[in-house]
């Protein structure tokens, strides 16, 4: 390969601080202890163990502007992911891309000669979102656009990735939930997970396709490239680079969703899509017995039915698999009313990017059936149920970033038993519906996740919800053995909504200002 520029890598620029998050607790909610564990000092006989390992939360938040300093530790920004000087080579796939904010966030003496790809899925030729794409790349000699193959008429290609070259022959495939738009790195909760630095395959390769192994998750992910390849070559460059580098370092399961029609019960070398996916993944993890919740944190939820059928036996029972018989858990669903929103940081412009809808007479029933799950994003709503007395709040650092992310935890007994990070929100294009008596499911979005469990980070190892921190603390749960820690973005215990309440509808109309004393029409 060429030589790299003569430079190191700067650090990320900072912010001048912004006023402090603000906002006080009430309602209530009842659960597993490691969603309600109180969180004051521990006993002065707790000693932290100085051989105890801690790992780190596999997943990173998003740096936010316009919080505080303290609220940012162990966040990440675009120009953290992209700044390196040693990159070579970029693959950009999302649903949103604003070319020029893209290529503002590699290093300057990199920036024109970096080989960047961008894939969306914009294939009429008169759709604004693409002339704006085409507009943007002329600027730059060195952007290619691909368009997506996209064979469902109500899908749409979500899903949220980034794959790097460098220069010292290392490759990292980095998957998150922003848009590459810059409304989506400032003041939105977004989060990202990364590969170790990926070197170049030495020869023969374990053929292990264990869930969670290397080898399967690279695996998974030449499949899910190479349907790109469909109609035409897309991506078939990328498939060839990266079959060349060694993936034994990664620990995750690939949950990804490609459109069109699959079996649903494949060889288990093979790769499955959307909900199929999930439920082969979940008969693989070790879950805790007794009480669970699995908290479902979405940004969008679709049209899903005037009864509660596909989300509860087709979604909720592939994510109560598991590798054991155990009790189904409860399932939560997180998402932010337009109080919420009024009082985000970037008011009702942050609630463009976040959707439901409620207006239909089929809309109606499904609120009906989803507002006894309903939870607030921050659990300080007035009209909200109390929260559990005697428990602290343990403060996520976000209330007032409003959520793009998408989270999926089981929170067990007395830790988490698995998280997801993922593009893919609540909906059938997402994840998928069964045909056929349920031998084949029809997929219509792109989207790409990533599903990790202690156990696959160390050996005998538990997981715990971490805040406005990515490390855990020694003195969590007495033992010996290993803590992983899981940076929680919303606040617990979880505040469920109220009988009167709603969520957050962005083609209503809102007359009431939010915080900047702005009103939203609706669309």
């Amino acid at each position: 390969m060429s030589e790299p520029p003569a430079k190191r890598r700067r650090l990320s620029e900072g912010h001048d601080p912004p006023p402090a998050d603000v906002g006080a607790a009430s309602g209530s909610e009842l659960g597993p202890a490691s969603l309600t564990r109180p969180i004051s000092p521990p006993p002065r006989k707790r000693v932290a163990r100085q051989e105890r390992l801690l790992v780190p939360s596999p997943f990173q938040l998003t740096a936010i502007r316009d919080l505080p300093a303290e609220s940012n530790i162990g966040a990440v920004s675009l120009r953290d992911l992209l700044g390196d000087p040693l990159i070579l080579e970029c693959w950009d796939f999302n649903y949103l891309h604003e070319i020029n904010f893209l290529m503002c966030h590699f290093d300057e003496d990199v920036r024109s000669s970096v080989r960047v790809h961008v894939v969306h899925g914009f294939w009429k030729r008169g759709d604004p979102n693409r002339v704006a794409l085409e507009q943007g790349a002329s600027a730059f000699k060195n952007v290619e656009l691909h368009t997506a193959y996209m064979p469902e008429m109500f899908g749409s290609h979500h899903s949220k990735m980034l794959v790097l070259f460098r220069y010292d022959d290392t490759a990292q495939l980095i998957i998150h939930t922003a848009n590459m738009i810059s409304k989506d790195w400032t003041n939105m909760t977004n989060a990202v997970w990364s590969t170790p630095m990926l070197p170049l395959s030495k020869g023969e390769e374990n053929q292990d396709f264990t869930t969670g192994s290397g080898h399967k998750f690279k695996s998974d992910l030449l499949s899910y490239l190479r349907a790109y390849n469909t109609n035409r070559s897309v991506c078939r460059p990328l498939v060839d680079s990266l079959a060349k580098f060694d993936f034994s370092a990664v620990r995750g399961t690939l949950i990804a969703s490609v459109p069109g029609r699959h079996a649903v019960e494949t060889d288990p070398r093979e790769t499955r899509w959307g909900w199929a996916a999930l439920k082969q993944a979940m008969r693989s993890i070790p879950v805790q017995p007794g009480k669970a919740d699995v908290v479902v944190q979405v940004s969008s939820i679709a049209t899903l039915g005037g009864t509660d059928s596909w989300i509860q036996r087709t979604l909720f029972d592939s994510l109560s698999s598991a590798a054991k018989s155990t009790s189904r858990p409860s399932f939560k669903v997180v998402f932010p009313d337009a109080s919420e929103i009024r009082r985000s940081l970037d008011g009702y412009a942050s609630g463009g990017s976040i959707h439901t809808k409620i207006q239909s007479a089929q809309q109606a029933k499904q609120l009906q059936y989803l507002r006894p799950i309903f939870c607030h994003w921050a659990n300080d709503s007035e009209k909200g149920t109390e929260l559990p007395k005697g428990v602290a709040v343990r403060d996520g650092g976000r209330k007032r970033a409003a959520p793009h992310i998408k989270t999926y935890i089981r929170y067990g007994e007395n830790s988490i038993d698995w998280a997801m990070l993922t593009s893919a929100n609540l909906s059938k294009q997402a994840w998928g519906e069964a045909q056929g008596a349920s031998q084949e499911i029809r997929v219509a979005s792109w989207e790409i996740g990533v599903l990790v469990w202690p156990e696959l980070l160390a050996d005998n190892a538990r997981m715990i919800g971490t805040f406005k921190t990515n490390s855990p603390s020694p003195v969590e749960l007495e033992g010996d053995f290993p803590l992983v820690g899981l940076r929680i973005p919303y606040n617990l215990p979880l505040q469920t909504y109220g009988d009167d309440e709603a969520p957050w509808v962005a083609t209503m109309a809102h007359t009431q200002p939010d915080w900047m004393g702005m009103t939203w029409p609706g669309w």
